[in-house]
C-alpha cells in the first residue's frame, strides 16, 4: 500500500483574508488606471495648448497608477480602537486601514489602501506601547515577489502582551539587495518619520552615520512634501542633488516606486554647467576657489565696469530738448549702487530713472506726460547710449576669465580680501586666448555661477534635497543655496565622511554658506544597514576623523560577517579575486569590490583572469550580474550586501593627507549590508590595527 501524497497545510484564515484583500486592491488599482486611460478630453479644452498640458497630466497619472507586480501594494494594517477623528466613547467600533505606497479606492470611492503619507497612516510608524495613538493592533506583512507570505500582529493596547521587536521588520531590513536602491517605506522608524514629516517651511539638516538611512529619509521627505503640498511644489519645483551620476542612477527608482515621477535629479556640476569643464585644479587652488571670500571678489569685479558720467544726457522729443545734468545722472547711479541689487536689475532700472527725471522737467514746463511717455524716453537712443557707457553689460564667463588671467584686474578687486600669495595661486600659468580655449575646472564653473547670480538672480525652487553635503565647498553651498533661496532644503551628510580638501567641519558653518543659518540639525545614530561588527570596526577611525561625533549603533540582530586577512603583496590580486568568487558562490545579493582608484585596473585584470565578470558603479546589478568593481572615490552613498575591500593602506595613501585618507577608508568600510572581507598586503592603518 503506497503512502498518501503529502498535502500542503492550508494557510490560516487571516492570511487567506489578507491575500483576498490584496487581490481585490490590485483589481481596484487596475480599474483606476483603466478609468484614467479612458478619459476623453476632446471637447474639454479650449485650445491645443491646454489639451497638451491636460494630456500630459493624464499620462503622468496613468504612469503613477502602474501595478508593480513584485512590489507590495500595502505592507501594513492599522486597527484603530475608535474611528479616527470621531469622539471616543466606550463600545464605539474602530476602523481598519491598510497602509501602502499609494492610495487605492474601490468603485464607490471607499479606500482600500491608504497612502503612507496620509495623517491616518502616521501611527504605523510612531505608535508604541507607551503611546498607542488609539491603535489597538498594528499588523505587518511579509512578502515574497509581491505575494503575502506571513503576517505579524502587535497589540498596542493589550497590557498582557509585552513589547517585542518585529521579526518581519528585521527580515525586511536584512533582505539581500540586488539592483538599485529601494524605498524604506515599510521600515521607517519613529526618529526617521519625524524628519520625513517635518514642515515644509523650515530647512532640516540630517547628520547621519553610515547605514542610518539618511539618503532614504531625504527621498521619502520629498515624497511626503509632494503629497502634503502638491500644488505649491508643482509651481515652484523640487530637486534632488547628489554627488555624482553613479549615485543618482543608484537612487533614481526610489521616488517612482512611491508614485512620484516628476522630481528632477542633478549633481552640483550639472547645476553650474555654464562652460565645458576640461581641466582640474590642484587641491590648494581648488580649495581657494571654493573659499567664500571669492564671492566678494566677484561682486567687486562685476561692478567694476560701472563709471560715473561726465556728460549730460540730452533727450530730443519733437521740437523740445530735455537735458539731465551729469551730476544728476551720477546721483541716480550711486543710489542704485548703494541699494546693492542685482547688476542687471539696476541696469534695467537706470533708463527708467533717467526718463523719470525728464518727465519731472516736462511737468514743470506745463506738460502732462504719462507712463507711455516715460517708457518712450527710457528707450530713447541718447538714454540707451548713456546707460551703456556708465553701466555696461557684463558677461560672467568673460569676467571670470579675466580675473584668472589678468594679474592687475585680480589685484584691483581682491585687495584686502586675498593676500598676494593667494592671488598668485589663482592665476593661470598661461592665459588662454579666449573663452573657448580656456581649460575650465569644476571650481571655475562655480565661480561663473556666482558671477551670474550677481548679474541676474538665479531662479529658486520650492524644495531642494542636498545629499553628501559634507563634501561641498563654501562656494558650492552658495550655488545650491541660490536654488532654494525662497524655498526650503533637506541637507543630508556625515562630517566623518568628508573626503574633499574643502570638506566642512561644522554644519553651522555649512548652513550659513547655504543661506539657511536657522536650520534644525537632527542626528541619526541608529544604524539599520551596516551590521554591528562592521560598524564597530569602522568606528575605530572616528576619534581621528571626527572626534565630536557619536559612534553609530546598529539595530541589526545579526552581528554580520567580518574577516580581516593579510596576504603577501604578490598574492593580493589573486586573493581578492578568489574572495569575490567565494562570496558569489556562497551568498545571495550584490557584491561590491572596492579598491583604491589606482588599483582598479590591477584587480579588474585579476577578476577577468579568474573568469569573473563585473559591472561599473551605477550599472544595475541583477541576479546574473551581481559583482561591481568600485573605485574608492565613487563608493560614497552606494551599498552592497557583501563588500570585499582591497588594501586599506592604498586607499589612505591615494588621498592628499592622512585624515582625508582615513575618511575615505571609513566610507569604504561602511558600504556592507551583510558582511565585509578586508584583504591587505601593506600593514593596516594604526587606527584599525588597534
Amino acid at each position: 500500500m503506497s503512502d498518501p501524497t503529502p498535502t500542503t497545510p492550508a494557510p490560516p484564515a487571516p492570511l487567506v483574508r489578507e491575500r483576498a484583500h490584496l487581490a481585490a486592491s490590485r483589481t481596484a488599482l487596475r480599474a483606476m488606471r483603466a478609468d484614467a486611460e479612458a478619459l476623453d478630453i476632446t471637447d474639454v479644452t479650449a485650445n491645443w495648448v491646454n489639451a497638451e498640458v491636460l494630456q500630459s497630466e493624464i499620462d503622468q497619472r496613468i504612469k503613477a497608477l502602474a501595478d508593480l507586480a513584485d512590489t507590495p501594494l500595502f505592507f501594513g494594517r492599522l486597527d484603530y480602537a475608535h474611528a479616527p477623528g470621531a469622539e471616543k466613547a466606550e463600545g464605539d467600533p474602530g476602523e481598519n486601514f491598510y497602509i501602502g505606497r499609494r492610495h487605492v479606492h474601490d468603485a464607490d470611492g471607499d479606500p482600500m489602501v491608504i497612502d503612507w503619507r496620509a495623517p491616518v497612516s502616521q501611527p504605523f510608524y510612531r505608535a508604541s506601547k507607551k503611546d498607542p495613538m488609539d491603535v489597538a493592533l498594528r499588523r505587518r506583512f511579509g512578502y515574497d515577489r509581491g505575494e503575502i507570505t506571513a503576517y505579524e500582529d502587535e497589540h498596542l493596547t493589550d497590557p498582557s502582551e509585552a513589547a517585542k521587536s518585529s521579526a518581519l521588520l528585521q527580515r525586511e531590513i536584512e533582505r539581500p539587495r540586488v539592483g538599485p536602491m529601494r524605498d524604506i517605506v515599510a521600515t521607517i522608524q519613529p526618529e526617521q518619520d519625524e524628519i520625513v514629516r517635518a514642515e515644509i517651511g523650515g530647512t532640516v539638516c540630517v547628520q547621519g552615520a553610515p547605514g542610518t538611512g539618511k539618503t532614504a529619509v531625504g527621498l521619502h521627505r520629498v515624497a511626503y512634501l509632494l503629497y502634503a503640498h502638491r500644488e505649491r511644489l508643482a509651481r515652484t519645483g523640487t530637486l534632488v542633488i547628489g554627488p555624482n551620476d553613479s549615485f543618482l542612477r543608484y537612487i533614481e527608482q526610489v521616488l517612482p516606486t512611491l508614485g512620484e515621477l516628476d522630481v528632477k535629479q542633478a549633481t552640483v556640476a550639472e547645476l553650474v554647467a555654464h562652460v565645458e569643464v576640461r581641466g582640474a585644479d590642484p587641491a590648494p587652488v581648488a580649495r581657494l576657489k571654493g573659499d567664500a571670500r571669492m564671492a566678494e571678489v566677484l561682486r567687486r569685479a562685476v561692478r567694476a565696469g560701472v563709471t560715473m558720467p561726465v556728460e549730460p544726457v540730452m533727450v530730443v522729443r519733437g521740437s523740445r530738448r530735455w537735458r539731465v545734468p551729469a551730476y544728476e545722472v551720477e546721483e541716480l547711479v550711486r543710489e542704485l549702487l548703494e541699494r546693492d541689487i542685482r547688476y542687471n536689475s539696476a541696469r534695467e532700472a537706470l533708463p527708467q530713472r533717467i526718463a523719470h527725471a525728464v518727465l519731472v522737467q516736462m511737468e514743470r514746463a506745463g506738460e502732462a506726460p504719462d507712463d507711455r511717455v516715460q517708457d518712450s524716453v527710457a528707450r530713447n537712443a541718447a538714454v540707451k547710449a548713456a546707460v551703456k557707457a556708465v553701466w555696461p553689460a557684463v558677461d560672467p564667463v568673460k569676467l571670470v576669465l579675466r580675473l584668472l588671467s589678468d594679474a592687475e584686474f585680480l589685484a584691483a578687486h581682491a585687495d584686502g580680501v586675498l593676500d598676494a600669495d593667494e592671488q598668485r595661486l589663482l592665476l593661470w600659468e598661461k592665459a588662454p586666448r579666449g573663452v573657448r580655449s580656456a581649460r575650465w575646472s569644476a571650481a571655475d564653473a562655480v565661480l561663473i555661477d556666482e558671477a551670474r547670480d550677481v548679474v541676474e538672480r538665479t531662479p529658486s525652487l520650492g524644495h531642494v534635497v542636498l545629499d553628501e553635503a559634507q563634501d561641498l565647498s563654501p562656494m558650492q553651498y552658495r550655488a545650491v543655496g541660490r536654488r532654494c533661496s525662497t524655498g526650503s532644503a533637506t541637507v543630508l551628510g556625515d562630517i566623518a565622511q568628508g573626503t574633499t580638501p574643502w570638506a566642512t567641519e561644522s554644519w553651522a558653518v555649512a548652513l550659513a554658506h547655504l543661506g539657511k543659518p536657522g536650520a534644525v540639525v537632527e542626528e541619526l545614530t541608529q544604524g539599520f544597514r551596516v551590521p554591528r561588527d562592521v560598524i564597530a570596526y569602522a568606528s575605530r577611525l572616528l576619534p581621528s576623523i571626527a572626534p565630536g561625533l557619536a559612534e553609530a549603533t546598529s539595530i541589526r540582530e545579526s552581528a554580520g560577517d567580518l574577516a580581516v586577512r593579510g596576504v603577501p603583496g604578490d598574492a593580493l590580486d589573486g586573493a581578492v579575486a578568489e574572495a569575490c568568487g567565494t562570496v558569489l558562490r556562497d551568498r545571495e545579493g550584490s557584491v561590491g569590490l572596492i579598491a583604491a582608484d589606482g588599483r582598479v585596473a590591477a584587480v579588474g585584470a585579476a577578476l577577468a583572469a579568474a573568469g569573473l565578470s563585473y559591472l561599473s558603479p551605477g550599472e544595475e546589478t541583477t541576479s546574473q550580474a551581481r559583482l561591481t568593481l568600485v573605485p574608492a572615490s565613487l563608493a560614497k552613498g552606494l551599498e552592497y550586501d557583501y563588500v570585499v575591500l582591497d588594501d586599506p593602506a592604498a586607499i589612505v595613501a591615494a588621498e592628499p593627507d592622512a585624515r582625508t585618507g582615513l575618511r575615505r577608508l571609513y566610507v569604504c568600510l561602511t558600504r556592507a549590508v551583510s558582511g565585509l572581507t578586508v584583504l591587505h598586503a601593506e600593514p593596516l592603518p594604526a587606527e584599525l590595527a588597534a
